[in-house]
């Protein structure tokens, strides 16, 4: 979602330790879009950046019992890909075997409810 590395030194102070960064900004809807990726920029909207983000908070949470597993993260980026396939018209998958196949941009730019929301409370603040 952001296009950085974990951890790099070439980055501003502060900056060096992506997750140390990056969280503060992903807990608040209106930081989120600090995080985005510039490359992928006017790709999806607000709505759509906010749901990856509450996938990226569960992942990076200090408790192992409400971090997702990988079948989890897939589902749920499959499941807004989806859901942006048909709001455009175009058809997919309804395996979701096609799905595992595309980048993460195109993943980022998908819409729709994820299974991860009902698991567990939104961490993020308005």
């Amino acid at each position: 979602m952001s296009g950085k590395r974990v951890l790099d030194k070439n980055r501003p102070s502060g900056e060096h330790d992506l997750v140390a960064w990056a969280k503060p900004l992903l807990m608040s809807k209106r930081k989120i879009s600090q995080v985005m990726d510039a490359r992928i920029e006017g790709q999806y909207s607000s709505r759509e950046a906010i749901k990856v983000a509450h996938v990226a908070i569960r992942c990076l949470s200090a408790e192992q019992k409400y971090r997702p597993n990988i079948d989890e993260v897939v589902r749920s980026l499959e499941q807004l890909q989806d859901s942006n396939d048909k709001t455009n018209g175009h058809s997919s998958s309804s395996s979701g075997s096609k799905q595992h196949g595309k980048s993460v941009d195109e993943s980022l730019s998908g819409e729709g409810n994820s299974n991860m929301s009902s698991s567990a409370a939104s961490p993020l603040h308005q």
